[in-house]
């Protein structure tokens, strides 16, 4: 079959010529059975839902209304960290944070990879949009995909269809996105529940916009239009214009006197965006769970939109308890849950959620009874993907084109001990620094060893598109380039400190919404706060704990600076920041040396 004969290819619903010349240089390569252009309605959505239900990839919930499990290859659960690359045209443009391959090679290389790869499939077009489809400049995109999984859970995470092609008219840029599984099928050859292969490639190409995915058809690895394009590729875009792409939720917060904040915050993210408030007269509402984009407004300070329409969370851990909003959310179904266990009446579960039931089907579509010694009953990573719209906190302008304006940035990392509970940074400067050393434990568990420390700048290690220390000079000139007055403030948190018996000082979850009320005063101005050589830390008497089961020896624990710790730190931020080599701003050199000079 030659690429003008493949059914499909020429019944483009579009005029767009670098569109359609791309689509046919795909179907040329891989030789699908037929092409499908997909224009993301609720038909298609049934009709995709359908063949997967049969083909034994999904299958559907009864205590869930159009929702579905599904349950992958156990070789392919997780993002391809080894064979992640940024291939840019100079291998100093990767840096210390990715791994690099030459873009020639990568695609020399790949292209065999594609070649035929489709055989014996469907090749459906997936046109995109991150952020709302009204604004001025919408960043748009082609995915192209043969993986009807990969079409429904695109459905959901992103603007898709005919509305985005419309708005791609004739010649709007996009950024293309070529994703197989690579599991070709021959003539009369069965087909599997999960297609993958065994060689998988993730690449993306910061300077030509593109990314490349090969073998794998696990979420991060497979929706090039999330973290692949949002964070990856836009971040290369928002530096060279100017603005920061960024893995944070948007909260928004609402004071008693009806005041509005906004508030972006990297780790934690999901539990955090959902956050139920404890505190009478405060309300928490979601903007958006995963990544931020923040530009600045008219008015000078910095305005976040999300580029997402969807939630793709962690299930374990997630409880009527610990997190109700986003279970009152997977609740009104149209949801996907890959890898959890399933119920014999037809739900979901995982660890965390509730006490077990007699008898599940795991992550690995085996049996498994609570008794049994058979390792978890969903994967640690299972994922549910869900409608932002079944949010019951949604804030009505989460979907504004022209963002909400950020009143405060929260970095937060894991630390058993060390990192204070909350601080505040000095100002934009000293909280780019602390962004910049973030650390997080590689185990904080209860009664365990502190784990090895891995610094995470930002939270965006590794969705960086571009060498980390160009990405840190490029918070400096955002800094330096506003308002001071305008910036927002910026504060760490750590939720997870822990007492010398490892068990956690601070209840987290809707308790965190009193470390929120501390943070909005502080940006009013009326909170109080004491200076410690890593910023303004509050003691338990500034925080309000009115109803928290929270002794108050544990909170000033938490609270804690102690400098012999954080002496010991230094060493291991100078060791990191090393690693950056020429490229360390030279502001975070001299931030490293004020703090070693506070510490004494």
């Amino acid at each position: 079959m030659t690429a003008s004969t493949i059914p499909g290819l020429d019944q483009a619903p579009t005029r767009h010529a670098r569109v359609l010349a791309w689509v046919r240089q795909v179907a040329w390569l891989t030789t699908p059975d037929r092409v499908v252009w997909c224009d993301g309605s609720d038909d298609e959505w049934r009709c995709l839902t359908t063949q997967l239900v049969r083909a034994g990839t999904l299958v559907r919930l009864r205590q869930k209304p159009n929702s579905f499990w599904c349950a992958g290859d156990p070789s392919d659960v997780a993002p391809v960290e080894r064979s992640t690359f940024l291939c840019s045209e100079r291998e100093s443009d990767a840096g210390p944070t990715n791994n690099w391959m030459a873009p020639g090679e990568m695609k020399r290389l790949m292209t065999g990879l594609y070649r035929g790869c489709m055989r014996g499939r469907t090749m459906y077009v997936v046109p995109f949009c991150l952020g709302p489809l009204s604004a001025e400049e919408p960043m748009l995109g082609v995915e192209i995909t043969d993986s009807a999984y990969v079409v429904v859970s695109m459905q959901i995470m992103t603007r898709t269809g005919s509305d985005v092609l419309a708005r791609l008219g004739d010649d709007a840029g996009f950024l293309p996105c070529l994703h197989s599984v690579g599991a070709p099928l021959e003539p009369g050859q069965a087909d599997v529940p999960w297609p993958c292969n065994d060689i998988r490639y993730l690449a993306h190409f910061p300077e030509t916009r593109e990314v490349w995915s090969f073998g794998s058809g696990h979420g991060d690895n497979a929706l090039l239009g999330t973290k692949c394009c949002a964070l990856r590729i836009a971040s290369v875009i928002a530096r060279e214009e100017g603005w920061l792409a960024e893995h944070m939720v948007i909260l928004k917060v609402i004071t008693p006197q009806q005041a509005v904040h906004y508030v972006a915050a990297a780790g934690g993210r999901t539990d955090l965006a959902m956050l139920a408030s404890t505190i009478p007269g405060w309300t928490v509402e979601t903007i958006g769970d995963d990544i931020a984009w923040l530009r600045f407004g008219d008015d000078g300070r910095l305005h976040a939109v999300n580029p997402e329409r969807g939630f793709s969370g962690v299930g374990p851990g997630t409880s009527w308890h610990t997190n109700p909003n986003t279970m009152h959310a997977l609740a009104k179904g149209n949801s996907l849950f890959t890898n959890t266990a399933l119920t014999d009446d037809g739900d979901i579960w995982w660890e965390g959620m509730s006490t077990p039931p007699g008898h599940l089907t795991s992550w690995r579509n085996q049996d498994w009874w609570p008794a049994a010694d058979g390792g978890p009953a969903a994967h640690p990573g299972a994922r549910y993907t869900t409608p932002i719209t079944q949010c019951p906190v949604l804030a009505p302008e989460w979907d504004d084109p022209n963002g909400v304006p950020i009143s405060a940035i929260l970095f937060g990392g894991r630390r058993a001990t060390t990192a204070p509970l909350v601080a505040q940074a000095r100002d934009w400067r000293h909280g780019t620094f602390l962004g910049a050393v973030l650390a997080t434990e590689t185990s904080t568990a209860p009664g365990g060893p502190a784990g090895a420390v891995h610094r995470d700048p930002m939270s965006m290690g590794p969705f960086l598109g571009y060498h980390v220390g160009d990405y840190l000079q490029h918070w400096l000139d955002v800094g330096d380039r506003a308002d001071a007055a305008k910036l927002p403030e910026i504060f760490t948190v750590n939720w997870f400190r822990r007492d010398r018996d490892g068990q956690l000082l601070w209840p987290g979850f809707s308790a965190n919404t009193r470390i929120l009320k501390w943070v909005i005063e502080r940006v009013e101005g009326t909170g109080t706060a004491f200076d410690t050589p890593v910023g303004w830390v509050p003691t338990a008497a500034a925080l309000d704990l009115g109803g928290l089961d929270a002794p108050t020896e544990h909170v000033n624990a938490a609270l804690a600076v102690h400098p012999d710790e954080w002496r010991a730190e230094l060493p291991l931020v100078a060791e990191w920041l090393d690693t950056i080599g020429d490229k360390l701003p030279a502001p975070l050199s001299e931030e490293l040396g004020t703090l070693t000079r506070r510490l004494g």
